[in-house]
């Protein structure tokens, strides 16, 4: 396979492409323990957070990788191999604030289907997550439940907040929800209490004109979902109960609320959870799941009624992750309206720059929208996305992305939001920016929109979200 890594030679940053016939590793991730240094606000604010960005690890793999061994994987142990010729680019870390500005990129519009459900998602223009909210879990139970909101963030979601977000420019918002600290233990009756402010968030957005995202994010565990032969029908007594409940809840809603059936259903916990290995039978067999598990989810909303049986949906693949979700063992639901499905993909990519730790080897800082070498991942695999669905008339929403701070590197932050959101759009695809409300230490930095002040933390990066948006 083919990987980017960085050499730094007196200040300057060297993009190089490796060449190796390496093994490959993927690191687990220990979702728990992460969720729980979540809850402490202090931590929130040192960037000690939980995302859901780091689940993203799966995202850093080259297409190619598909085709090799019928494998798909990411993060490759590096090895003594030749390089190619090194590209150099400049270090701006130093560059004054005034100075920044989103780059002039030259792309070619592709040719774009006309369909409702194309149409629906190219007028939601460029979108943004109210993440570390309503998607905090805890272990243990919190008292007051409503508390959940603010336990990550630190901040209770406000009108006035979501008046000013669309202020800044932004058409449209997810809202990522984890339900299962809030339902009864055997049957999943959803708390009232949770429930009504989930919809009274939900109002001030739609009371906006905003189109709006609802999900169920952080429920992936063998006690709510899980896409395994083995956890199959409880997974579907759980896609059920909760979709039954917020469906008929939001029945009357219009077809500017769209729900999401799950967050990167994956094999949480296995050897599996970040990377499959399509040749062995069970993580053929998750896909499988994950195919079922979807079309439970779209019988459930539309036989609730109401508007709901013409309301728009998005259909994951394994983890959201785009490799798996062009392979052909992957299938959209069957649906009894048509045009009214929407592939739904997460990925930080390159992730070398946008997600990995700058203390982890091999940790990019600086990116630049001229150099091919920064840019080839972004533009492989948008144009895979094309290829597989869009130009099939199958709209695509990227409902997480962004790029971390790293060491004050914003210039490359814009650069990376101009041209990745750029040339999605001229690929037919809408992008959700990741903010998790965090802009402090050394965790995963993807705050742009400072909720405390209702004020653009990051202008220069909105500058560049917006410029090719429309």
């Amino acid at each position: 396979m083919k990987r980017k890594f960085p050499i730094i030679v007196s200040g300057i940053l060297l993009c190089t492409t490796l060449f190796s016939g390496c093994s490959h590793k993927m690191p687990i991730v220990d979702k728990s323990t992460t969720n729980l240094n979540s809850q402490s606000t202090d931590n929130q604010n040192q960037g000690l957070n939980n995302q859901d960005s780091d689940n993203q690890s799966v995202n850093n793999q080259d297409t190619n990788n598909q085709n090799t061994n019928n494998q798909v994987t990411q993060n490759s142990e590096l090895r003594n191999s030749p390089t190619s010729k090194a590209i150099v680019i400049p270090d701006n870390s130093k560059i004054d604030l005034n100075e920044i500005v989103a780059p002039d990129i030259e792309f070619e519009p592709k040719e774009i289907p006309s369909n409702p459900a194309i149409t629906f998602v190219h007028n939601m223009k460029i979108g943004w997550n109210l993440g570390n909210t309503f998607d905090a879990v805890s272990d243990t139970n919190l008292m007051d439940e409503l508390k959940y909101e603010s336990s990550w963030s630190g901040i209770k979601t406000t009108e006035e907040m979501i008046v000013a977000l669309k202020e800044t420019g932004f058409r449209s918002i997810r809202i990522p929800v984890s339900w299962h600290n809030h339902v009864s233990s055997d049957d999943f009756i959803i708390s009232e209490v949770w429930l009504n402010r989930v919809q009274e968030v939900v109002d001030y957005a739609i009371n906006n004109d905003m189109y709006v995202i609802l999900n169920t994010h952080h429920d992936v565990s063998k006690d709510f979902y899980y896409p395994s032969i083995e956890n199959l029908e409880s997974s579907k007594k759980y896609i059920n109960a909760i979709w039954t409940q917020v469906s008929e809840r939001f029945s009357s809603y219009g077809e500017k609320l769209i729900f999401e059936g799950m967050n990167e259903p994956r094999l949480a916990g296995s050897n599996y959870e970040w990377w499959l290995d399509l040749s062995k039978p069970e993580c053929k067999e998750t896909i499988e799941c994950i195919n079922q598990l979807n079309q439970e989810f779209v019988d459930t909303v539309r036989k609730s009624g109401g508007e709901n049986t013409s309301r728009y949906l998005l259909i994951p693949g394994y983890d959201a992750s785009y490799q798996y979700a062009i392979i052909n063992d992957f299938k959209l639901p069957k649906d009894s309206i048509n045009d009214r499905l929407i592939v739904s993909v997460h990925a930080y990519l390159p992730y070398d720059f946008a997600l990995k730790s700058p203390k982890e080897s091999g940790s990019i800082t600086k990116w630049n929208s001229k150099i091919a070498g920064c840019t080839k991942e972004i533009d492989s695999f948008l144009n895979s996305l094309y290829g597989k669905f869009i130009k099939n008339g199958v709209p695509v929403i990227i409902g997480e992305f962004g790029a971390r701070d790293k060491d004050n590197n914003l210039q490359s932050r814009v650069e990376y939001a101009t041209y990745y959101v750029g040339v999605a759009r001229a690929n037919g695809i809408t992008c959700f920016w990741w903010d998790n409300h965090a802009f402090k230490g050394d965790g995963e930095n993807f705050g742009i929109f400072d909720r405390k002040t209702c004020t653009m933390k990051y202008p220069e990066i909105l500058q560049g979200l917006m410029k090719y948006a429309d």
